[in-house]
């Protein structure tokens, strides 16, 4: 199971009307059928078209929608010294950065008619400190911070709140040893979603959000030449991080 999915069902158990979205029609059913209840939307969060279709859908079935959350993301490996893969630039790009931006923008204004509305970010540890194996994604989730963080300031005097949640490494879909248990990492998230807070960061992910400044590339090298130190473990990265 992937951090979103755990999320839609934590947030579902706690007696919130959720709405899941993805491609796979088949995973859809499977965890609204687990989960009475919720409902689902099939939704490409890379295609413009299927994002404005969407929305118009969202808002007029479920027209007291108060809170959108932004969390799917890919991540593939790339290769910044070298030829960089078309296909995996566009498609990380526009899944974990130009979705969000496109997702939000298109149910903005119907947020922004309701008396409380939040909107929530999903990014990474990686945009503070970047996997160099797989450096747009690293890229695509500094961007999203960056972008939340304006997000937040242009919205302030709106009823809209902006939250960011920075995910540690953490056991999606995986049994890695050296991750955070993703059940561990749902029940912090929530506890912190309780709370008057722009970020959700749990303890793992601290030392990574504070590490930019002066020094940040210290930090950098040493997190890459640590995963480097065994090829193997750039691959069992890439896999378990994936959502």
């Amino acid at each position: 199971m992937g951090i979103g999915c755990a999320l839609a069902e934590a947030l579902h158990h706690l007696g919130n009307k959720v709405i899941i979205s993805g491609r796979r029609k088949e995973r859809l059913d499977e965890t609204i059928q687990a989960n009475p209840g919720m409902s689902a939307v099939e939704l490409n969060v890379q295609d413009p078209a299927s994002i404005e279709m969407v929305a118009k859908k969202l808002i007029k079935d479920f027209p007291n929608m108060n809170v959108l959350i932004n969390n799917a993301g890919i991540i593939q490996p790339d290769d910044a010294a070298g030829v960089i893969d078309e296909d995996v630039l566009i498609s990380t790009v526009q899944t974990n950065l130009l979705g969000p931006i496109r997702l939000t923008s298109a149910l903005i204004v119907h947020l922004k008619s309701k008396e409380e509305a939040i909107v929530i970010n999903t990014t990474s540890i990686l945009g503070f400190v970047p996997l160099a194996a797989t450096a747009i994604y690293s890229a695509t989730k500094a961007a999203l911070h960056t972008y939340t963080l304006s997000q937040r300031y242009m919205l302030k005097d709106t009823s809209v709140k902006v939250i960011e949640i920075v995910p540690p490494w953490v056991q999606s879909n995986n049994d890695e040893p050296r991750a955070m248990p993703l059940s561990s990492f749902i029940d912090e998230t929530i506890k912190v979603l309780g709370t008057d807070t722009d970020e959700v960061l749990v303890e793992e992910a601290k030392i990574y959000r504070n590490n930019p400044g002066p020094n940040e590339g210290v930090f950098v090298t040493h997190l890459n030449d640590t995963m480097n130190s065994d090829g193997n473990k750039f691959l069992s990265f890439d896999k378990s991080y994936s959502r």
